[in-house]
């Protein structure tokens, strides 16, 4: 597996440009820079936020956000 530092050679992820917003209904809402970008339903949102929770730190989190646009 490739180093977060090897993927992120810009230091973007490190303005955190990716954020998620889970909802009641277990939807998961992939925002970059505060605009929407995808949105997550079912098994798709489950694998994402367990992914999510099993990361290491914020720069983690941001890479699997990244992995899992669609603009």
């Amino acid at each position: 597996m490739r180093a977060i530092e090897d993927v992120d050679k810009r230091n973007r992820l490190e303005e955190k440009p990716f954020s998620y917003r889970e909802t009641k209904d277990q939807n998961v809402f992939l925002d970059y820079y505060g605009k929407q970008i995808k949105i997550l339903r079912g098994k798709e949102a489950e694998k994402f936020l367990n992914r999510i929770r099993a990361g290491e730190n914020e720069l983690a989190e941001q890479l699997i956000m990244a992995n899992n646009r669609q603009f």
